[in-house]
């Protein structure tokens, strides 16, 4: 074999290490990439969302027996958006502008939520009448409004999430806006109470933070109910897009906006139970649901009569979500209990 011949020999062996090296090299790296990212996101999520955590010096919920564990139990999530700001400087009797019950069965993988109408005529618990259910807040904070959504439902309320204006605007803004598809052209304030500063028009569109959260309060062009809807499918969009591919380098900025603008009584590991309805085998089955009824106006005030009729079957099919005793309810402790009936948006 001549000198030229073993050169070239030699040669085309190095450049197959080099080829075999990169094909290691490469997805090794990539993979250390990704761990650092997932280490760095788990150690930014403990920090930032376990200074959201807030004691409601309960350990349960007084229609459980026994305290919950999310890793294997169904659980309820009460998810209460205020309408406090900086701006407004109402945190302290701020009243709820959203109101969302949900319910999630683990073995089942399915979520059922239900969206309660602010102007709701219900049995307050803390002041002893009825009101408006948005009132709650601002008479006990979201003490107060756990107690009356459990009055009213029949079910336990085991964890709560309490979001500001702020929050909802900057989750929006961290995935990049979502896509929603607008039912009319409206005129709505911005999060500064800005008459008319969010200008829509019909049809599907992106929609950065100030945008979604003015076609989410809106109720201008409708009712509570359809603003109940709409807050629904906004919400879902926002998930879509916040498990999305193109939102996994995002995640850091997610996390900073909720955790900033989020007050809750669950604890980070129990956030991290949630994960396996995301992951593992089949889809998550998601249900929407409202409550039905028909405008009530007894004096100068407006509130939204709830049907007395089909709340049983509505408070029926949570407690079957959530496997619990039927037989567990509210009215037990003395309580009024006002009923209502439910209408399916799935």
């Amino acid at each position: 074999m001549s000198e030229n011949t073993r050169k070239k020999l030699r040669k085309s062996k190095k450049r197959k290490l080099r080829k075999r090296a990169i094909f290691i090299l490469v997805p090794a790296v990539i993979a250390f990439i990704g761990l650092s990212y997932a280490a760095y996101l788990y150690v930014k999520a403990d920090t930032v969302l376990s200074d959201s955590y807030q004691d409601d010096g309960r350990e349960k919920s007084d229609l459980r027996e026994e305290k919950v564990d999310p890793s294997k139990d169904n659980v309820s999530i009460l998810i209460a958006g205020v309408d406090a700001s900086d701006v407004r400087n109402n945190e302290d009797h701020s009243r709820t502008d959203t109101l969302m019950l949900a319910t999630l069965n683990k073995e089942e993988k399915s979520v059922k939520m239900l969206s309660i109408p602010r102007d709701s005529y219900v049995y307050i618990p803390e002041v002893g009448y009825e009101t408006k259910i948005n009132h709650a807040h601002a008479y006990g904070g979201i003490d107060a409004t756990v107690k009356t959504v459990e009055n009213l439902m029949d079910i336990p309320v085991d964890y709560y999430v309490k979001l500001n204006f702020e929050a909802f605007i900057d989750v929006v803004n961290a995935v990049n806006g979502i896509t929603v598809d607008v039912p009319y052209e409206l005129y709505e304030q911005n999060s500064n109470d800005v008459k008319g500063a969010v200008h829509l028009m019909p049809g599907e569109q992106d929609l950065n933070g100030e945008e979604a959260l003015a076609l989410a309060r809106t109720r201008k062009y409708d009712n509570d109910i359809e603003r109940g809807k709409r807050q629904q499918k906004i919400i879902k969009s926002v998930i879509k897009k916040a498990i999305s591919i193109d939102s996994i380098l995002k995640y850091d900025n997610i996390i900073e906006a909720v955790g900033k603008n989020m007050a809750t009584n669950m604890k980070f590991d129990d956030m991290k139970s949630f994960i396996s309805y995301g992951t593992g085998s089949g889809s998550l089955s998601f249900e929407t649901y409202t409550l039905e009824g028909s405008d009530y106006q007894p004096d100068d005030t407006y509130y939204w009569k709830l049907d007395d009729i089909a709340l049983n079957e509505t408070k029926e099919m949570f407690k079957h979500h959530l496997e619990i005793d039927s037989t567990t309810t509210a009215s037990d402790t003395g309580e009024t209990t006002t009923t209502s009936g439910y209408q399916s948006n799935s």
